[in-house]
Parts: C-alpha cells; sequence; structure tokens
C-alpha cells in the first residue's frame, strides 16, 4: 500500500476540506506516518476517517478531530504540551511538529511502550512519554501551555485543570453520553478558566473519563 499517498489523500479529503486552515496543523498531519503507529494489522485502515479501535476500549482518533483539536489549541513553537491518554504516540508525534516539547501520558503500559518504541523510530526526541493514572495529570512537568485529552471526556478533572498555565489552553471533546460530543477550549486567564464550544464530534469516551451515573431515590 502507498501510504503516502494515502496520507496525501487523507489531508485533501479529510483535513483541508473540514475548516483545517492552519497550516502548522495541515503540515503536520502531511509529515507523520498514521499507519507507522499502528500494528500491523490495522496499518491498512490508518488513513480512514473514523476512530481505530485499539483493543481494550482505547481508540486511535479520526484525523480530522486530532487536527481540530490542535487548531483550536492553536499551538506555538514555544508550547509545552500535555496529551492526556497518548495511546500509541500519534497525536502527541503530530503535536510535536509545532511545539518545543510534548509529554504523553499513557496509564496503559503496552501502550506507553508502544509509543516510546515508534516515537523514538521516528526521531521524536522532543516527546517524553510517561506512564500514571490519567485522571491525575503530569504535575511533574506543570505548568503547561497547553492540554489535549485524546478522546471524549465528561468534564476536565480539576487537578489536570490546576496543571494549565495561565494564558494556557485545555481542548477536549466533552461528552455525556446521550448525544454528540462537543469540541470545547478551554483558557486560563486571570486563574479563571472559561470555555466555548469549537466544533461538533462523535468521539468515543477516553478510559475513565465516562459521565458517573447519576442516582435517584
Amino acid at each position: 500500500m502507498d501510504y503516502a499517498a494515502a496520507r496525501a489523500k487523507m489531508v485533501a479529503n479529510q483535513i483541508r476540506t473540514n475548516r483545517i486552515t492552519d497550516p502548522a496543523v495541515i503540515a503536520a498531519m502531511e509529515a507523520v506516518p498514521r499507519e507507522a503507529f499502528l500494528p500491523a494489522h490495522l496499518q491498512g485502515i490508518a488513513y480512514i476517517d473514523e476512530d481505530v479501535a485499539l483493543g481494550g476500549g482505547r481508540f486511535l482518533l479520526e484525523p480530522l478531530v486530532t487536527a481540530q483539536l490542535l487548531q483550536v489549541s492553536e499551538l506555538a513553537a514555544d508550547d509545552v504540551v500535555l496529551i492526556v491518554g497518548c495511546g500509541v504516540g500519534y497525536d502527541a508525534a503530530v503535536a510535536a511538529q509545532i511545539a518545543g516539547a510534548v509529554v504523553g501520558l499513557e496509564s496503559d503500559p503496552g501502550l506507553a511502550q508502544t509509543a516510546r518504541r515508534v516515537l523514538a523510530e521516528q526521531g521524536f526526541s522532543m516527546v517524553t512519554v510517561v506512564e500514571g493514572p490519567l485522571g491525575q495529570g503530569f504535575a511533574r512537568q506543570a505548568p503547561y501551555d497547553v492540554i489535549v485529552f485524546a478522546g471524549a471526556i465528561a468534564a476536565p478533572p480539576t487537578a489536570i485543570t490546576e496543571q494549565l498555565a495561565e494564558g494556557g489552553r485545555m481542548v477536549a471533546v466533552i461528552a455525556d453520553g446521550t448525544g454528540i460530543g462537543r469540541g470545547t477550549l478551554f483558557v486560563k486567564t486571570g486563574g479563571i478558566v472559561s470555555h466555548r464550544v469549537a466544533f461538533d464530534a462523535a468521539t468515543p469516551f477516553l478510559a475513565g473519563f465516562e459521565p458517573q451515573p447519576q442516582f435517584s431515590f
């Protein structure tokens, strides 16, 4: 399979035609070989416009959602970025094409091992993959200029929000499990975090971030 041609087609048909206009994001999506982050039996579907199931309830987000999250975050060359639930490392690699340093937080040891291996093979020395509970973030490297959730969440945990730098941006698909999710930008200004909805997305939940059941008596 000609993966370079498939990647070019993905950018032309999925990215550029869906209001992705940031040249840095487009260039990053063009540069990173998505198939390299997937096991051999999934590489043939690396560039479809759907989430790719990795097993264990984890997914590689569809390319458009990755591009939308990064575009809304307005990544800059000197930003320090945290990817919550970095999985196999693809989103971290795309972000690293633009930002200065990226921390990929992953709770699954197998996914973290894959991410470290592929990122090293692809030359992404500016990405550090760390293991730990996703809901706690990674305070040791905080504060972060940008925080990206690589999956839908019911709400951002306070522990992670507190790791956002002043002027920092946090992006996530917020969903309640009953309908389509909302790609949302959170911005910290004067110590206060405000938010606005930027796009719609039917994104699977990041494990551990699903809505909590409500009990009634």
